[in-house]
């Protein structure tokens, strides 16, 4: 599902949110920004980069406003505002081209955002160059992506709406990836790292597909990829992927299958954690922390976390279950001090 599929969802999501926004959202009335704006979307051309979006949000009547942006990635959550009342947020995004999946479209030119929300309600929008601003790198597999048609949604495309103006989401994750393709395909690691300066953060999720990759072989790719990370002055942190929905007889996810044991008998999260402390490098244990919650939600609950009802699919996650993923590693950041307490949304 490529360009045709993209196009037709944002077609539809476009004609819901232009019944539902106040006609003034989409009237320019001298106010930055807005000139930009339809009354569901607004759209400014601007180069690859990164952009401080800063929003006003409020009208006569109480409203509670949600804003995505390029290909379904969700960047503020939706917020409430008091009727006769404004409220203001501001965020950073990257924008890029291809705008998603590094392998996928180019997608539109620009930087496209999307009104949304129960009650949604644009006063003013200003996008600017973002002049200092730390970005998180993320190299992952289809569980981590800017997935491109709903109900799929990878745990990198929620994270962005969990962090303030200062940091922005560079999700570079892309679908099918191990270790190996990842590392050999020029479109991925060789156009992400040149990209890395002093600073940013670099989180790295492959597992999902390392399906015949030996030990040796795996270990020595993360071990590369930190390596590489290093070398650029980035901070490289490594993450252990996410569980799939596959329970046993007594409601536990002790198999290899749920806890991402290849056929070779790898054990994935275990070598990630053994890299990990061998490189002195951070680790967000996240097969732990979904696991954890998984169980705790039950066979039925923990459906909604992923695909299951959908499409039979127990690996890939709905944007529910991306959203909660995307706040557990929002939590590691914080209590690790990768990322500042005061550049994170809470609750």
């Amino acid at each position: 599902m490529r360009r045709f599929n993209i196009a037709l969802l944002a077609a539809v999501t476009l004609s819901t949110a232009l019944s539902t926004v106040p006609a003034h959202a989409g009237e320019a009335g001298g106010r930055p920004g807005l000139a930009q704006c339809t009354a569901g979307a607004c759209h400014f051309d601007v180069p690859p980069g990164t952009y401080d979006v800063r929003v006003v949000l409020g009208g006569k009547a109480a409203s509670a406003t949600s804003i995505s942006g390029e290909t379904r990635r969700s960047l503020l959550p939706e917020t409430a505002a008091p009727a006769g009342e404004r409220v203001t947020r501001s965020f950073t995004v990257n924008v890029r081209t291809p705008e998603g999946e590094p392998t996928g479209p180019d997608g539109t030119p620009g930087l496209d955002l999307r009104i949304g929300g129960s009650a949604p309600a644009l006063a003013g929008i200003t996008v600017t160059p973002a002049r200092h601003a730390r970005q998180i790198f993320l190299v992952g597999d289809s569980t981590v992506c800017d997935q491109p048609g709903d109900p799929y949604s990878g745990w990198g495309q929620q994270l962005p709406q969990y962090l303030r103006q200062g940091v922005s989401v560079a999700n570079y994750a892309d679908s099918g990836e191990s270790t190996v393709s990842y590392l050999g395909n020029p479109r991925l690691w060789a156009t992400v790292r040149p990209l890395i300066r002093p600073g940013d953060l670099v989180l790295v999720q492959l597992a999902h597909n390392d399906k015949t990759t030996d030990e040796a072989t795996y270990r020595a790719n993360l071990e590369a990829l930190v390596a590489g990370v290093r070398e650029r002055g980035g901070q490289p942190v490594l993450v252990t992927p996410i569980v799939r929905r596959w329970f046993n007889t007594d409601g536990t996810l002790n198999n290899g299958t749920a806890l991402l044991v290849n056929g070779l008998g790898v054990d994935h999260p275990a070598v990630t954690r053994s890299v990990a402390a061998a490189q002195d490098v951070p680790l967000i244990d996240l097969t732990a922390k979904t696991k954890a919650l998984v169980e705790s939600l039950g066979v039925e609950g923990s459906k909604a976390l992923y695909l299951t009802n959908e499409a039979r699919d127990n690996t890939h996650t709905s944007v529910r279950g991306a959203t909660a993923y995307a706040g557990l590693v929002r939590d590691e950041l914080v209590t690790r001090h990768l990322v500042p307490k005061g550049k994170v949304r809470v609750g």
